[in-house]
């Protein structure tokens, strides 16, 4: 028995949520998941993959497209979000606190609480920058301009007061918010379904060709469709990695591990598919559209938001567009009342407005120096960082037969160390080209959040099995890991 003073305040006052407070699935965990994949910033880019490349995840064709969609929504599902999702149904604990098995109680500080709420920063600039962009568009204004910047601000400090001071506001209209994008994805399947069927893979290239000469198919050691799944999964798994992580904290409110399965199943995998797949077809039968009114260029883009007008017409898009930038501020109010909670856990003595104004500030600034906008990039650091981590924690739930391994003492090696190389796997293709002087990679990284999964959890189980971990402590309340 250890002495309780070297457990932190975080850990040693820790109180399990009881079964008593805990919900059904639906309402709960498969709600909060399929808000976040609702969220127009996910889906709007499914068909391009995030990335300027002829054809983007269509490149291939419209089914490769969507199985490869299914097949990131599962992954997402089984190895992302399952293990986090029965860690805090078992113990009743929130991530910071679970993931002191993996990092230790000193390298839980900073790893996975204090890094996913320095991450919401990230997604809070993003989620600024195009609901800004959505507003502005409305007038015709350009993106990038002052105006569009001068909203996206305002956006972001509005939102960090209301996820400080009114997220119990916020949380009353939430849950309302999905209806939204699901009407609005409805309304643009209804206006292309009917030209999906003549589709062109081969027009679509053509058109890239013409409008950007540069832009070339994907190719992945060869092979397009290799590409395709590559692209896809890295686009999909990245925007998911923190969500996935943060399923200990759903877990907590799940009353057994069916409401784990069930909440994963329809809010990750079903949510994610319904959009995707739709974003999909929207693309693929608007191209008749394109082609008809001379504005093949649309063909390159894939990018569902800019074909609203093609679609719906200018009145009606701009309807939308409104909406759907309305329906994301609840998602940008909880990215602060997230980070606050994290940074609060980490730092209980920094008045939370100092921090989440010095987080806020940094969200910011990445909008007016336009990082913001590069959405797949905010997703790849995302995926880099917590790809390991779900690997790791996975693999930690594995060798604890299935439970939670109470916390470890210091800084734990095996998860710190599969960490660090995990990373490396899943960020080297941004990391390289900074000390190369702007050269590529000379190899590829196959879905790079995926690669940096498994890195993470294969490295983890070696150094556990090892002797790389630090010893388990006990706990001055009673938990039931089982």
């Amino acid at each position: 028995m250890i002495i309780m003073s070297q457990l932190p305040d975080y850990v040693a006052s820790a109180v399990p949520n009881s079964q008593e407070n805990r919900a059904g699935w639906l309402m709960t965990t498969a709600a909060t998941y399929a808000g976040v994949m609702l969220w127009f910033v996910f889906w709007q880019q499914v068909p391009m993959g995030g990335q300027g490349i002829a054809g983007g995840t269509l490149s291939q064709g419209l089914g490769l497209a969507i199985g490869s969609l299914i097949l990131a929504a599962l992954i997402c599902h089984l190895l992302f979000y399952l293990a986090p999702g029965m860690l805090g149904m078992k113990t009743g604990l929130p991530l910071a606190v679970v993931g002191t098995s993996t990092y230790g109680v000193t390298g839980g500080f900073l790893m996975p609480g204090l890094l996913m709420g320095l991450l919401q920063f990230g997604w809070l600039s993003v989620n600024a920058y195009f609901s800004g962009l959505l507003l502005v568009s409305i007038g015709s204004v350009a993106e990038g301009s002052t105006i569009h910047l001068l909203v996206s601000t305002i956006w972001a400090l509005i939102a960090m007061f209301m996820g400080i001071m009114g997220i119990q506001y916020v949380g009353k209209i939430a849950s309302f918010m999905p209806i939204i994008p699901i009407a609005i994805l409805l309304l643009l399947l209804v206006k292309t379904i009917g030209n999906v069927g003549i589709f062109s893979v081969e027009k679509m290239l053509q058109a890239a060709s013409e409008v950007a000469p540069e832009s070339k198919p994907i190719t992945l050691y060869g092979s397009g469709m290799l590409g395709v799944l590559s692209l896809m999964g890295a686009y999909v798994i990245g925007f998911f990695a923190t969500a996935g992580a943060a399923g200990v904290n759903f877990g907590c409110g799940n009353k057994d591990s069916k409401a784990v399965q069930l909440g994963g199943l329809v809010g990750i995998v079903l949510s994610t598919v319904f959009t995707g797949v739709i974003a999909l077809l929207v693309v693929a039968g608007s191209q008749k559209l394109a082609i008809d009114s001379g504005q093949t260029v649309l063909l390159t883009e894939c990018d569902v938001t800019k074909l609203f007008s093609l679609i719906l017409g200018e009145n009606t898009a701009k309807i939308c567009m409104f909406l759907l930038a309305f329906a994301a501020f609840p998602s940008a109010c909880f990215c602060t009342f997230i980070a606050a909670g994290c940074t609060k856990t980490s730092f209980p003595k920094i008045n939370q407005w100092v921090s989440c104004g010095i987080g806020c500030a940094a969200a910011i600034f990445l909008v007016i120096f336009g990082y913001a906008k590069d959405a797949p990039a905010v997703f790849g650091v995302i995926g880099a960082s917590f790809g390991p981590i779900c690997g790791a924690m996975a693999a930690d739930y594995l060798l604890a037969g299935g439970k939670w391994a109470g916390p470890r003492a210091g800084f734990n090696p095996a998860g710190w160390l599969s960490w660090f190389f995990g990373f490396i796997v899943g960020g080297i293709g941004m990391v390289y080209p900074i000390f190369s002087g702007g050269a590529a990679l000379p190899f590829e990284i196959p879905c790079p959040p995926l690669s940096a999964f498994v890195v993470g959890f294969v490295l983890y189980f070696i150094f556990a099995k090892v002797g790389l971990q630090s010893k388990v402590l006990d706990l001055p309340q009673r938990i039931d890991r089982q």
